[in-house]
């Protein structure tokens, strides 16, 4: 899927990246034709799957990369991947992560609603338990510090599951709002209620296409 990026409303900046010239200056550097392999690597670095062709000092720059840059700097070189790549999925988690990280009440509110719904938000998650905005923090955070230890396809099905819970919560939540002829619910309008449900929609959707194509051997 194309880049699509989250509704205005609580929408978190685009972070602040390195541009190609900055790229090149890596110590050993790199070309900036081969600025999308550098986006690749490096996301294959911090998931401990680099390419079996990728020399050990070449790892070992990439992640001594993260450690000095950050990871918002770092994030910003796989904002042009698609969303079936590894940099295309790690990027969609560290934006849902700012998401969360920048309107944490509005996200917890959107979450709740979810759950409560007619008990159908475990039938949308499928067999993943939802985490929560603060386990999705945390989710997150451990899989960008290169800290996850644990099967990949399992982070993102995790990351699509709460997707679809806020989904489902801001959709019903612009529909009490319609119900009651009010053009806002205290929070956010209908009409962004209604971009904040396609929009987690559409991520969850990601993750999904993402972790299927991990759980056989084919995200990089």
């Amino acid at each position: 899927m194309g880049q699509r990026w989250l509704p205005a409303a609580g929408r978190p900046r685009r972070p602040a990246s390195m541009d190609h010239s900055e790229a090149a200056a890596i110590p050993g550097g790199y070309d900036p034709a081969e600025y999308g392999e550098l986006a690749h690597m490096t996301a294959a670095a911090i998931v401990d799957q680099a390419h079996a062709d990728a020399a050990p000092d070449v790892i070992d720059r990439l992640v001594r990369l993260v450690e000095r840059e950050g990871i918002e700097a770092v994030a910003g070189m796989w904002s042009d991947s698609p969303a079936n790549t590894l940099p295309g999925a790690l990027w969609r988690l560290y934006m849902l992560r700012e998401w969360v990280k920048d309107s944490p009440d509005l996200m917890a509110v959107h979450y709740r609603q979810g759950r409560n719904v007619a008990d159908v938000a475990h039938a949308i998650a499928g067999a993943v338990d939802p985490p929560s905005p603060s386990d999705l923090l945390t989710l997150a955070d451990v899989v960008l510090s290169g800290a996850f230890t644990g099967a990949v396809d399992v982070a993102l099905s995790r990351a699509s599951a709460f997707c679809r819970v806020v989904s489902l919560g801001a959709v019903s939540q612009a529909d009490d709002a319609d119900l009651q002829g009010a053009s806002d619910t205290g929070t956010a309008t209908a009409r962004q209620l209604v971009r904040v449900a396609r929009r987690t929609q559409d991520l969850a959707d990601d993750f999904d296409e993402a972790a299927s194509l991990a759980r056989v051997g084919r995200l990089d």
